[in-house]
C-alpha cells in the first residue's frame, strides 16, 4: 500500500499493479519486490479507483527516489499516493503510528494488537469469501503460492455453509411452486 503509484493502476482491464513495496532495511528506505517477490494483478474496484482518484486530487501523489531492493541498489523514482508530509516516502511505523492508530482511536476502536494495520488484509480477504470468491483467485489476489495456505490461514472467515447448503438444495428442488424447474424437470 505504501508502494502504490498511480502507474500501477491499468484502467484498461482495471486492475492495480502490485510491484513493490517500501521496505526498512538497515535503518533505510528502499523499494522492494512485494514479499515473497509475488508481483501480481488485483481487481481494481470502481469504488476504489474513484477513491484514489479523489485523492491524488487532494494530495497529488510525490515522485519519491530510492534504491531498488537493497541499501546499495539501483535507484529508482516512483510517483506514490501516500507519503509523509515532508514529502518522503512512508515507513511502516510512520504510517502506523501517524496515521492508522491515529485513525483507529478516533472512531473509538480498540488500539490493540488485534486492530493493527494486517486486519486490513484481513478484512479484504473476509469480505472476498463472504461475496463468494474462490479461494484460488484469492490466494493469488493475496500473493500466496498455494491457495491451501489461504484456506487454512482465513478458513475461520468463511460464511457459514449450513444456510447456502439449505438454500442450494431448496433451489435444486424448487420449494417455489411458481418456479418452472427442480426435479419436475430432470
Amino acid at each position: 500500500m505504501r508502494g502504490v503509484s498511480p502507474d500501477d493502476v491499468d484502467p484498461a482491464r482495471p486492475v492495480l499493479h502490485v510491484t513493490r513495496q517500501v521496505k526498512l532495511v538497515r535503518g533505510r528506505l528502499i523499494f522492494a519486490p512485494p514479499k515473497g517477490g509475488k508481483v501480481r494483478d488485483v481487481p481494481l474496484p470502481e469504488s476504489v479507483s474513484r477513491r484514489l482518484a479523489e485523492h491524488a486530487k487532494r494530495y497529488p501523489p510525490v515522485d519519491i527516489t530510492l534504491p531498488w531492493g537493497t541499501s546499495t541498489g539501483e535507484p529508482r523514482t516512483v510517483p506514490l499516493y501516500l507519503t509523509t508530509p515532508a514529502g518522503t516516502a512512508l515507513s511502516r511505523t510512520a504510517f502506523n503510528s501517524g496515521v492508522w492508530k491515529r485513525a483507529i482511536r478516533a472512531t473509538g476502536v480498540p488500539d490493540n494488537r488485534h486492530n493493527g494495520m494486517h486486519v486490513l488484509r484481513h478484512t479484504y480477504a473476509s469480505v472476498l469469501l463472504d461475496a463468494g470468491e474462490s479461494v484460488k483467485a484469492l490466494s493469488a489476489y493475496l500473493g500466496h503460492s498455494d491457495p491451501g495456505f489461504t484456506l487454512r490461514i482465513y478458513t475461520h472467515l468463511l460464511p457459514a455453509s449450513e444456510d447456502r447448503t439449505r438454500r442450494a438444495i431448496d433451489h435444486a428442488f424448487a420449494d417455489d411452486p411458481q418456479t418452472p424447474d427442480g426435479l419436475e424437470t430432470a
